[in-house]
C-alpha cells in the first residue's frame, strides 16, 4: 500500500461535520419576541462562505509532536452538492482528487490509477491522516439540514460578541456528534469557534477561526485550526490564500473523468 493510501485509510475518533462558514455583516431577520432566527445565521453562514459558487487555493499543515507536514490544495465548489479537491503538492500526493456529487464521495489516486467510492461509513474517517474527516472536506453532510439550532446565549471571544448557537441533530440525520457548538460574531457575522461532542456529552475537538481579512471580496477567517481535546500537541491548521466566488462552473466539471484530469 502506497504512503498516500495509508494516510487516506487511517482512522480516527470522528471529527468534526463542517469546516467553517461565515454570514453576512448583515443581522438575519428576528423573530416577533426580538430574537435572532438562529437557524437562518447558521444558513447563511453556509452560503457565505460558498457562494453560488467557489474557488479557493490553500494549505494544510498537519502537526504532531516532533514533526509536520504541509499539503497545498484547489477546490471547486458549485451550489450544496457539488465540489472537488485536488491536492497539489507534495510530490508524491500531486493529482490526488476527492469529488462530491450529492451524497456520493469518490477519491482518484494516481500512484494507483484508481477512483474508489468512498462509502458513508467512512466519511467520518481521517482525511490524508489530519485531524479533519472526509466529510469535512467534501461536506457530505449539512450543518443546515441535518440539525436543529437555538441560541443559548452571548459570549465574547476575541474582543467580538458572538451568539453562542447549539445544534442537535434531528432524529433522521446520519450523523456522528451528539451536538455541536458554534460561536458566530454579532457584529460582522464571523465565525470564530466551533466546539464538536460526542453522543455522551464528551468534548473531542475544537476549530478555532482566525486571521480575518477581506479575501475574494468577502470579510472571512482565513486560518482555521483544529485541535483533537485528547491529543496534546496535534492540530491541523488550513491557511486560505486566496479565493474567488460566483463565477461560473459548468456541472459537468464535477466529474469522475474530470478528477483525472484537473489541474
Amino acid at each position: 500500500m502506497t504512503p498516500l493510501a495509508k494516510l487516506w485509510t487511517a482512522s480516527r475518533i470522528p471529527a468534526i461535520a463542517i469546516l467553517c462558514g461565515v454570514v453576512a455583516a448583515t443581522l438575519p431577520p428576528a423573530h416577533a419576541a426580538g430574537t435572532p432566527d438562529a437557524t437562518e445565521i447558521v444558513r447563511r453562514a453556509e452560503e457565505h462562505l460558498r457562494g453560488r459558487s467557489s474557488y479557493a487555493e490553500l494549505t494544510m499543515t498537519l502537526v504532531r509532536p516532533g514533526w509536520s507536514r504541509t499539503l497545498a490544495m484547489k477546490s471547486w465548489t458549485k451550489g450544496n452538492d457539488q465540489s472537488l479537491i485536488l491536492v497539489t503538492a507534495p510530490a508524491r500526493d500531486r493529482g490526488t482528487t476527492f469529488l462530491r456529487r450529492g451524497h456520493e464521495v469518490w477519491s482518484w489516486i494516481p500512484s494507483v490509477e484508481r477512483v474508489i467510492k468512498i462509502p458513508p461509513s467512512m466519511m467520518s474517517q481521517s482525511w490524508m491522516g489530519s485531524d479533519f474527516a472526509n466529510d469535512d472536506l467534501v461536506k457530505e453532510s449539512s450543518i443546515v439540514n441535518d440539525y436543529t439550532h437555538a441560541i443559548a446565549g452571548d459570549s465574547t471571544l476575541d474582543g467580538r460578541v458572538c451568539w453562542k448557537i447549539l445544534l442537535l441533530p434531528t432524529p433522521e440525520s446520519a450523523v456522528v456528534w451528539g451536538k455541536l457548538l458554534v460561536w458566530i460574531d454579532q457584529r460582522d457575522g464571523l465565525e470564530l469557534r466551533r466546539e464538536y461532542y460526542d453522543e455522551d456529552g464528551a468534548l473531542v475537538d475544537v476549530m478555532s477561526m482566525s486571521a480575518i481579512r477581506t479575501i475574494g471580496g468577502r470579510l472571512l477567517p482565513t486560518v482555521m485550526e483544529m485541535s483533537p481535546v485528547d491529543k496534546p500537541g496535534n492540530k491541523t491548521v488550513l491557511t486560505y490564500q486566496a479565493a474567488r466566488f460566483d463565477e461560473p462552473i459548468a456541472d459537468s466539471f464535477f466529474s469522475e473523468q474530470n478528477m483525472k484530469s484537473v489541474r
